[in-house]
């Protein structure tokens, strides 16, 4: 019991050692953390910047030539249909013959 007595400063000072580095490394990695996020947070902003910039060139096409969005959109709606549904001649492709004809 005496021994671990006198190996008490020994053991204070391995822990004290060993605090201190943990700590240090600690804040290295707290500062590697904020410099990434730093990085990070400027180019949110310049993609933000250029969000705008391009939000605004929209506005102004819109306003100021007067366009009529909801017919635009209307008409892009028509020409959808138009592409959904079966119109036209079908081919028959999977058969290589146009439609109509049989082998």
């Amino acid at each position: 019991m005496e021994w671990t007595i006198g190996l008490a400063p020994f053991i204070m000072v391995a822990a004290i050692v060993w605090i201190s580095s943990n700590k240090k490394l600690e804040e290295k990695r707290i500062e590697a953390t904020a410099s990434q996020s730093a990085e990070k947070a400027a180019q949110y902003t310049s993609q933000i910047a250029k969000l705008e910039d391009r939000i605004q060139v929209l506005e102004r096409i819109v306003t100021d030539r007067g366009y009529d969005i909801a017919t635009q959109i209307e008409a892009l709606r028509d020409v959808k249909e138009v592409e959904s549904t079966d119109s036209g001649v079908p081919l028959g492709l999977e058969t290589g013959t146009k439609s109509g004809e049989r082998v």
